[in-house]
């Protein structure tokens, strides 16, 4: 929607540093790439999209890029991300060539092979959205008066460890793991019993790469509340974990909205490390997954969605409600 720089009081700086890094990236793309870039923001197939496999997509390619461009896009990256999630982000792209080489470089992977959109125009429009994408990464950002939605994010790893005489010399989703597996381990056998709900792990996340998620997915696993203070503990360990994928701004404002709303966490497949294994936490318009399903146990996939509001479907709706309040109901209209 056009119509002129939402003019409030702004006091979340993450929309503002969006905005000026998505006008510095399109303004370092030369014209064919910029218009590869760019999309209407009413596109709702390529903005409402979602794929970590390598696959065509929509946007322009670092691959293609000069070095200016591509840092711009880079920093657009980082204005999502907080500088832990930054990192785990570039060790994701990275492992392309790792992947590439363990392939016998059969199948051309590297690491410019990430796809930038950009949807409607930040330097005038109030609904803008952007993505940043490619195997195993997929950021996606929408912002309505001047209000960021920060979902779906996207991560995945493969190899997910590399090791090197038994210790890991990469491993950007360790954390994600070990946290889940105390948490499991805090249970006990009756808290470990209600979250187990499977014994083998599915092949993929449950979500995979549909533009809508589920609004819940049955069994829900043990509740937060049914937990010991510890295992509550590291309940809220692990949410805070995606959380804080964002910047503190955003991690802050998800973390608000969640308090106080119950939790579910739910475990399937083997709980001995190197076992194909997968988990979810799920809550108020909220849903984490994690699966390490494929390669033995070697190759991680972790996602934090909103199924009430990906791709910007809150922010979205709170601005057009705002714009086009219901009017007054004259007496004897029907009801």
């Amino acid at each position: 929607m056009s119509g002129g720089r939402y003019t409030g009081t702004v006091e979340d700086p993450v929309p503002e540093q969006m905005r000026a890094a998505a006008e510095a990236f399109l303004s370092a793309l030369d014209d064919p790439a910029r218009d590869a870039a760019r999309h209407a923001f009413d596109d709702e197939p390529a903005r409402r999209w979602l794929e970590y496999r390598p696959r065509p997509r929509p946007g322009v390619a670092l691959a293609g890029l000069d070095v200016t461009a591509r840092k711009a896009a880079h920093r657009l990256l980082a204005t999502a991300l907080s500088p832990a999630a930054y990192a785990q982000a570039m060790a994701v792209m990275a492992l392309e060539e790792v992947l590439d080489r363990a392939e016998d470089w059969r199948r051309g992977r590297h690491s410019g092979d990430y796809w930038v959109a950009v949807f409607g125009d930040p330097a005038r429009d109030d609904d803008w959205a952007w993505r940043f994408e490619g195997h195993h990464l997929s950021v996606s950002m929408t912002v309505a008066d001047d209000r960021v939605s920060p979902a779906p994010v996207f991560l995945g790893a493969n190899p997910a460890t590399v090791r090197h005489a038994g210790r890991p010399v990469s491993r950007p989703l360790g954390p994600e793991e070990d946290l889940a597996r105390e948490l499991l381990d805090a249970l006990g056998p009756g808290g470990r019993s209600a979250a187990i709900i499977a014994e083998e792990a599915p092949a993929d996340i449950i979500s995979a790469t549909r533009a809508a998620a589920p609004d819940r997915l049955d069994p829900l696993g043990v509740p937060r509340g049914r937990l010991r203070p510890t295992g509550r503990a590291l309940l809220d360990r692990l949410v805070a974990l995606y959380l804080d994928r964002l910047p503190p701004e955003l991690a802050a404002r998800e973390a608000d909205r969640l308090d106080g709303g119950e939790l579910h966490f739910a475990w399937a497949g083997p709980v001995e490390p190197g076992r194909r294994h997968y988990y979810r936490v799920q809550g108020e318009d909220l849903l984490i997954e994690y699966d390490n399903t494929t390669d033995d146990g070697n190759h991680a996939h972790t996602v934090l969605r909103r199924p009430a509001g990906d791709f910007g479907a809150d922010v979205l709706a709170a601005h057009h409600a705002a714009a086009h309040p219901p009017g007054p109901v004259s007496p004897g209209a029907p009801r």
